[in-house]
C-alpha cells in the first residue's frame, strides 16, 4: 500500500466509517470500562482515514480485547477495531513464513497453518489474540526460556503512523523496538511477516509432576536434565506453612507422529479445540471468595499426578484450556478481576518467595496463578520479559484493600529490579513505571517526535504518562 503523506488533522471525532458506533469498551478484567467511538475498518484506506481524522482525544488500535486492563480503550476518543482486517496474504510452506493482516487471530492462524505442518512459535495464555495485539504486547509463552517473546519471530511489519504514512519496519530499528511492547502507541500494525515453527502433529507430549512447596517447584523448574521447551507451573497461593507455594509443573514438547495412538495418526495435524458451555452472565461475588478458591485449589493439587510422563494431549488443551470456556472472565463476578504479573531476575528468588508468602498470608482468593521461567529478553523498550521468574495471579477486583496491597508488592518488585506487565496492568502508579523500564524516556521521546499531536492515546497511556 502506498504511503500517505497528508498530515493527521485534529477534529472533534473521526469521520464515519462503514462500521462505527459509540460503545462501551473494557479490558478482559472488566474493571475500568470507558466509552469511545469504535471504528471497524474493512480496508487499509479506511484505517488510514480514521487515523488522519483522529480527534482531540486521540485513539488506539484494538484487537480481540484480551489485554486485562485499560490498554486497548480510549475514553472519549476512538478505538480502531482491527478484526475486520484478518486475511492471510501468503504462506511460504517451504520456508515457514506467513504474511498476514494484523487483525487475524492466533486461533485462525493455527487453523490455517497446522494442516500444513507449521505452528505459531510463541503462544500466550489465550489464542484469541490478534497478531497486531501480540506485537503490541510482545506476548510471551511457556517456551520463553528457549524461544523468547513474540517479536523475536517477526521478520517485518507495516505500521500506519500518526502522519498517515505506512512504514515498513524491520528488527534492529528504533521503531521496531518501540512498537514491540509499545501497546499500540506508535501506530497501527497493518500486516506482519512471521517466521513459523515446523511440527509433525497437532499434539503435545506432556510430563506432569507435583511439587510440595515453592523451593521444590523452583528446583524442578531449573533442572538441567530436561529437554522439553515448554514449562509452566500452577501455584496454590492459598496453601500455607510447609506447603506454601506448592504447585503442579507441566513440561511438554510437540509430539512426533510415532508417539500418537493409532486413531490420532489418521489426522495428525487436525486442529480441533474443545468448546464447553459459556460461563453464566451473573456469578455471585461470594463464589469467587477464599472458601471456593481454597476448595478448588485443594482439588486441583490432589488430583494432579505425583509424576506422569508422555501423556498425549491436543495442543489446544495444553496451551489454552480456558479458551474452551467462553466468557470465563465472568467467574469473578460483576466487579471483574485484576491480573497481577511481575518478573524478578535470577538471584532475586527471595523476593519471589516473599511475594508468595504475603499473598498466601493475606488469603487472596486466586484460582489462577502461573509461574514461568523467562529467558533472555527481547529488544522492545517496553517489552515485559527479562531473564528470571514471572508470576501471574488473578484476584477479584473488589477484594478489600487490594490496591494498597498491590502497591506494596510493586515497591518490593521494583526494589529487586523487577517489573510489572503493562498488558496485564489496570492500576500501576506512573511513578513506579520509570524504575521498572529503563528505556521509558527513549520511548516517550520517540513518541513525541513521531506523534506530536497525540493521535495515538489510550486510557493506559494517560494513566501512566506514556
Amino acid at each position: 500500500m502506498p504511503a500517505q503523506t497528508e498530515p493527521a488533522a485534529a477534529t472533534p471525532r473521526p469521520a464515519p466509517a462503514a462500521d462505527s458506533a459509540v460503545r462501551s469498551v473494557s479490558g478482559w478484567g472488566r474493571t475500568a470500562p470507558s466509552t469511545a467511538y469504535v471504528i471497524r475498518p474493512r480496508t487499509y484506506q479506511e484505517a488510514a482515514d480514521a487515523v488522519r481524522s483522529g480527534g482531540v482525544r486521540g485513539g488506539i488500535p484494538r484487537g480481540l480485547g484480551r489485554a486485562h486492563g485499560d490498554a486497548a480503550q480510549s475514553a472519549g476518543g476512538f478505538v480502531l477495531d482491527m478484526t475486520g482486517l484478518d486475511r492471510v496474504h501468503t504462506i511460504d510452506a517451504g520456508r515457514g513464513v506467513v504474511v498476514c493482516d494484523a487483525g487475524i487471530s492466533l486461533h485462525r492462524l493455527l487453523e490455517v497453518l497446522l494442516p500444513l505442518g507449521w505452528f505459531v512459535p510463541v503462544l500466550p495464555g489465550t489464542r484469541h489474540v490478534t497478531v497486531g495485539g501480540a506485537i503490541a504486547a510482545d506476548v510471551h509463552g511457556a517456551n520463553h526460556a528457549s524461544a523468547g517473546s513474540f517479536s523475536r519471530h517477526v521478520a517485518a511489519f507495516e505500521l500506519l503512523t500518526a502522519d498517515g504514512q505506512v512504514r515498513w519496519v524491520e528488527p534492529g530499528t528504533d521503531l521496531f523496538d518501540a512498537t514491540t511492547g509499545g501497546m499500540g502507541l506508535t501506530g497501527v500494525v497493518l500486516t506482519a511477516t512471521l517466521r513459523l515453527l515446523p511440527v509433525s502433529t497437532s499434539f503435545m507430549a506432556v510430563d506432569t509432576e507435583r511439587a510440595t512447596d515453592l523451593d521444590d517447584l523452583l528446583a524442578r523448574m531449573t533442572a538441567t536434565d530436561r529437554r522439553q521447551p515448554y514449562a509452566t507451573a500452577w501455584i496454590d497461593l492459598l496453601a500455607r506453612g510447609a506447603s506454601t507455594g506448592r504447585g503442579v509443573l507441566t513440561r511438554a514438547d510437540h509430539a512426533p507422529l510415532e508417539a500418537l495412538p493409532p486413531r490420532a495418526r489418521r489426522s495428525p495435524l487436525a486442529f480441533r479445540p474443545a468448546v464447553l458451555p459459556a460461563a453464566p452472565r451473573f456469578v455471585p461475588e461470594r463464589l469467587a471468595g477464599r472458601t471456593t478458591a481454597g476448595l478448588a485449589n485443594e482439588l486441583r493439587y490432589r488430583t494432579a499426578p505425583r509424576s506422569r510422563t508422555g501423556e498425549i494431549r491436543r495442543a489446544s488443551a495444553f496451551f489454552h484450556p480456558l479458551d474452551g470456556v467462553p466468557h470465563w472472565n465472568r467467574v469473578y463476578g460483576r466487579g471483574g478481576f485484576v491480573q497481577y504479573q511481575f518478573v524478578v531476575g535470577h538471584g532475586h528468588e527471595e523476593t519471589l518467595r516473599n511475594v508468595v508468602r504475603r499473598v498466601s498470608r493475606r488469603g487472596c482468593p486466586s484460582f489462577l496463578a502461573v509461574l514461568r521461567r523467562f529467558g533472555e529478553g527481547g529488544p522492545g523498550w517496553l517489552s515485559f520479559p527479562v531473564p528470571g521468574w514471572s508470576l501471574a495471579l488473578d484476584v477479584p477486583a473488589r477484594l478489600p484493600g487490594l490496591g494498597a496491597f498491590l502497591d506494596e508488592l510493586d515497591e518490593e518488585v521494583a526494589a529487586a529490579g523487577g517489573r510489572v506487565c503493562p498488558a496485564k496492568d489496570a492500576r500501576l502508579r506512573p511513578e513506579a513505571l520509570a524504575g521498572m523500564y529503563p528505556r521509558l524516556a527513549d520511548f516517550r521521546a520517540l513518541r513525541a517526535d513521531l506523534d506530536p499531536h497525540g493521535v495515538f492515546r489510550s486510557d493506559l497511556s494517560r494513566r501512566l504518562g506514556l
